[in-house]
């Protein structure tokens, strides 16, 4: 199990085993490079504590002297004990006072029961099953896979989440049968006597009042100290830059954090072989990026990278993906970020992200476009005629995507947080926030933590600090959306940092390739899939869909799902979902 994700960090292992639990990690080390070795024990009386662990505390330091005060005393200096230490201390209740991307298991040796517990945000996986009254836990799928209780199997639920939600997943849905995922912000407890899971954390409606002047500068001092503690590290840290205002603030902060130390922050960007030629600007991606990361660099003394990626790499790449992730995912985003971080990585091993801003503060247009703030459905696939645009009439009927979508979207809209009497446009956005950080921000987490922990690399995502997202989740919209500008809010918390040519600049998301060589492979490959019979995907497809879809021009600016997954895509995403049959054994 260990060994099927060595790839999340090469630096240490160890295992711990007892008659009725075994605890097993692979390390990758960023803090106390030498004492952090995992699992870590500690002994109480005769009770032994034991805790594995992947992430970052943020506040390690500040827990660490409340613990010195009463009494505890530290063999390391990294943030593994503190957690360990903070569980015998407070219980499960010291989850509340983590600030970090985590997912960890502890061992009560005292009271013979495990804890799993996984951030608020869900930045960090932890996936499990409960088979013949053993619990199998692991942060990929693959982990659990390795276990002779456990093997990847598919029911038709399986390909309702695949075909109807994907790349997005039901909240604590493993897709596989009989395989869950910790949900964000709860703990799974698990002994002789119970197995059960609850929220520590929950997302609360208030009521702000707070001026937009003090709103702002709030805004500005907790993403400021968001990655202030983020740059917490060992080994050097880095960050990726698109030019666009997320990713652009973060490496502004981090950049002049670091400046006082005498540091000069690498940073990466990515674009597409030919794209200087091929580029088409649309509704979704109005302009590339590389002129935005020009003006960055004449402002800010970074030590830059541009990275590209050919057509034949990023459809090579389709594949290895799939491997990573366990699961058909964002197609060509998800190939790309996996080749580029691989990259980063012969550099760095902890880079800063700038993404989740646009689901706090309101970036995408389903938030002000009104026929997609009111459509019946999750906003970034609405329309599910794309998605059945290849499938037969039969696949149709069995699987009855729309009963499924529908009843994952209502249930969500029930759990939103509103205050009392909230209506209308105030409610619906209300409602829009929480999908967005239900489903397609966890969507974007699970596929950067895949694709850089794959190499080994820990991506860091300051916008997701809890408290960001709970002081801007009840910020009204007016306040978000100022001017008509989308994250307005976010724009002026960051005047200092930028000029206005940077700061205003219209929202471009993460680029992707319009050449026709990366589409025409995917039409050859998808040609392939048809004439061969023995491929498990076409029991989905519809021949004659299928050629006449081939034939027509893909769309570049209508996607099904977010703002980059459209016609090319649709093909891309066929492919993989055959690859993943075929690679788990699924018929």
């Amino acid at each position: 199990m260990r060994t099927a994700i060595a790839h999340r960090g090469h630096d240490q292992t160890g295992e711990y085993l007892q008659r009725h639990i075994g605890l097993s990690h692979t390390r990758l080390s960023i803090r106390d490079l030498a004492g952090g070795v995992q699992p870590m024990l500690r002994r109480r009386g005769e009770a032994q504590y034991g805790i594995v662990y992947n992430g970052e505390i943020y506040n390690a330091d500040d827990l660490k002297r409340d613990l010195v005060c009463r009494g505890y005393s530290f063999e390391t200096t990294c943030d593994t004990e503190v957690i360990l230490c903070g569980y015998m201390e407070y219980g499960m209740d010291v989850a509340k006072k983590l600030n970090g991307i985590y997912a960890f298991a502890i061992w009560d040796g005292a009271r013979e029961t495990l804890f799993l517990c996984r951030d608020r945000m869900g930045v960090k996986p932890l996936f499990y099953s409960v088979t013949d009254n053993t619990l199998v836990f692991g942060s990929e799928p693959k982990a659990l896979f390795a276990h002779p209780l456990i093997h990847p199997q598919a029911d038709l639920d399986s390909f309702r989440e695949i075909f109807g939600l994907g790349p997005a997943r039901t909240p604590g849905c493993g897709v596989f049968c009989g395989l869950k995922e910790v949900k964000p912000g709860c703990v799974l407890e698990y002994s002789r006597e119970r197995v059960r899971e609850y929220p520590y954390w929950v997302l609360e409606a208030r009521p702000h009042t707070d001026s937009y002047a003090q709103t702002v500068e709030t805004v500005s001092w907790l993403l400021r100290d968001a990655v202030k503690r983020q740059l917490v590290s060992d080994v050097p840290v880095c960050s990726f830059l698109s030019g666009g205002i997320d990713s652009t603030v973060v490496t502004a902060i981090a950049c002049r954090q670091l400046e006082q130390q005498g540091v000069t922050l690498n940073t990466f960007s990515f674009d597409f072989t030919h794209n200087d030629t091929c580029f088409q600007s649309n509704a979704f991606q109005p302009t590339r990026d590389r002129p935005y990361v020009d003006q960055v660099l004449a402002l800010y003394p970074l030590h830059h990278t541009y990275l590209e990626c050919d057509e034949a790499t990023l459809a090579d790449q389709l594949n290895d993906a799939v491997r990573m992730k366990d699961l058909p995912g964002m197609t060509d985003v998800d190939a790309s970020l996996l080749y580029f971080c691989g990259l980063v990585k012969q550099h760095n091993k902890v880079a800063l992200t700038g993404e989740c801003a646009d689901e706090i503060f309101g970036g995408y247009p389903w938030f002000y476009r009104e026929e997609m703030l009111h459509a019946d459905g999750f906003p970034w696939s609405a329309d599910l005629s794309a998605r059945t645009a290849l499938l037969s009439d039969e696949a149709i009927r069995t699987l009855d995507l729309e009963d499924y979508v529908q009843e994952q979207y209502r249930d969500t809209l029930a759990q939103t947080p509103v205050l009392p009497g909230e209506q209308g446009d105030v409610r619906r956005r209300r409602e829009m926030s929480f999908l967005d950080l239900r489903w397609f921000m966890q969507a974007l987490l699970d596929r950067m933590d895949r694709t850089s922990m794959a190499w080994g690399l820990e991506a860091r995502v300051p916008f997701a600090d809890h408290r960001i997202v709970e002081y801007v989740y009840n910020v009204p919209w007016e306040m978000k959306y100022q001017d008509g500008m989308e994250k307005k809010l976010l724009r002026d918390a960051c005047r200092d940092l930028l000029p206005p040519q940077l700061l205003y600049r219209k929202k471009s998301p993460y680029p992707k390739t319009y050449s026709p060589v990366y589409e025409a492979l995917l039409t050859e490959r998808f040609k392939q899939i048809l004439a061969d019979p023995n491929a498990p995907v076409r029991r989905f497809l519809d021949p004659q869909k299928a050629a006449r879809f081939l034939a027509q021009p893909k769309d570049y600016g209508k996607p099904w799902f977010g703002q980059l997954m459209a016609g090319p895509q649709m093909l891309a995403y066929i492919l993989q979902i055959n690859y993943w049959m075929v690679r788990y054994g699924i018929a």
